[in-house]
């Protein structure tokens, strides 16, 4: 698809998000948080059943504020936002299971994470990254059609998967030379996507 076929409009997020009939908007925003929020709350130890409610806890959340939410960039991101809804959200219920005070004091709160096997030296480079997965995943489907499919495969391949050039070559008929061009065009094309979806994301 096309970047200007897109259904994305120039407008920020949050302003889409404040007009509560714009579905586009929230599908969007639906199909790039849900897994980066169930993901974060599944790395913090809590349950698959108990994750998914948190995640549409935090959507709720969202839907509830959005409109009152006075933007400030100075201030921080809205991705920033939402990270600190869920993460006090994924605090309180660690909280509440360990028999602490469903409080959000930050200092029981990081006890009862550094106490878990799979705590993150760092929840901000751990939500991050999970962001830019997501996001490169959603890019990754965008750009797909775009490419024939031995263009698209010799990519996956060598990008993907780790298979040699000379291997991939050989299965695919194609050159090294081929090879490598067809994962060069197929990696600028997807980082120019994803720096796409970042700009709209983040657009006052």
């Amino acid at each position: 698809m096309a970047t200007s076929d897109s259904p994305v409009t120039r407008a920020s997020l949050l302003v889409r998000l404040r007009d509560r009939t714009d579905q586009v908007a929230w599908s969007e925003f639906v199909e790039l948080y849900s897994p980066v929020i169930y993901g974060f709350a599944r790395k913090r130890g809590l349950q698959d059943a108990d994750a998914a409610d948190l995640m549409q806890d935090v959507l709720r959340s969202v839907t509830n504020a959005i409109e009152r939410l006075e933007y400030d960039p100075k201030q921080g991101s809205f991705r920033g936002w939402l990270f600190t809804i869920t993460r006090n959200k994924v605090f309180n219920h660690l909280s509440a299971r360990k028999g602490k005070a469903r409080g959000t004091g930050d200092t029981a709160a990081h006890a009862i994470l550094a106490a878990h096997p799979d705590q993150s030296p760092d929840l901000d480079a751990a939500w991050e990254q999970d962001y830019q997965r997501q996001l490169t995943h959603l890019a990754l489907n965008e750009i797909r059609g775009e490419f024939q499919p031995k263009t698209w495969e010799a990519f996956w391949r060598t990008a993907v998967d780790g298979e040699g050039a000379g291997e991939v070559a050989q299965r695919l008929a194609m050159s090294a030379g081929a090879v490598y061009v067809a994962k060069s065009r197929v990696l600028a094309r997807l980082k120019d996507e994803v720096q796409r979806r970042i700009a709209l994301d983040e657009e006052e």
